[in-house]
């Protein structure tokens, strides 16, 4: 049975909204303002808890301070899974409140492309960047994630709603977001990287329903 999401609608206050669901190929969500407290809310999410998934995305940034990427917070857990960039040269990836490391290489500033995917029955955390897969890892064997989450980009969440604290803010670009419960097989994996085409899901770049809060535009990819 093929793999779906579905779309769910959150309302914050505090900070200006835009709303829209739109083909976002060759485009950026630009994230201007450092530190910032902006972000932009994912209104998708499973239908049912998740023992599998695998969320890509792709980020331009000169900053060497920690910073939140992808945020998925549940009413127990605000780091139900997180993607998190403490420093140059490592990333941190959550499930379930716990945490592993992967380093990578300190380039000079230009695009970087992550994948991860996470199995339950295994626990194996799979991590791959510009897509070539690094050393896999374990975490978490036989935990269940939430469907009941919280999606955003740009900001690590202290808890379910999307509080958190500035200077974990992104600043920079972010494009090519996706997210699937199940795993990618390392050739879908290596399409992801290079933009191709892609097994079908409703929280996809090319069909996404979002909403901006605060300093954040949609502009044209300059490259």
């Amino acid at each position: 049975m093929e793999a779906q999401c579905v779309s769910l609608l959150f309302v914050l206050a505090g900070l200006s909204a835009i709303s829209a669901q739109e083909d976002l190929s060759r485009k950026v969500f630009l994230f201007r303002n450092e530190p910032s407290e902006a972000y932009v809310i994912l209104k998708s999410q499973p239908k049912e808890p998740l023992h599998n998934f695998t969320i890509c995305l792709r980020s331009y940034s000169d900053l060497t301070r920690p910073y939140g990427l992808f945020s998925y917070a549940t009413q127990s857990e605000d780091n139900e899974i997180l993607i998190f960039k403490p420093k140059p040269g490592e990333y941190r990836i959550f499930v379930g409140g716990e945490y592993v490391s992967f380093k990578v290489p300190e380039n000079p500033v230009d695009w970087e492309h992550v994948c991860f995917s996470w199995e339950s029955s295994t626990g194996i955390a799979e991590f791959w960047m510009n897509g070539k897969p690094w050393p896999r890892k374990g975490l978490k064997k036989g935990y269940t994630v939430s469907a009941e989450a919280f999606i955003l980009l740009g900001q690590e969440q202290d808890h379910y709603g999307g509080s958190s604290d500035p200077y974990n803010s992104f600043s920079g670009e972010l494009a090519d977001v996706y997210m699937w419960d199940f795993l990618l097989s390392p050739n879908k994996m290596r399409s992801a990287y290079q933009d191709l085409q892609l097994p079908r899901c409703n929280m996809s770049w090319k069909n996404l329903e979002y909403e901006i809060k605060g300093d954040v535009f949609v502009k044209a990819r300059l490259r």
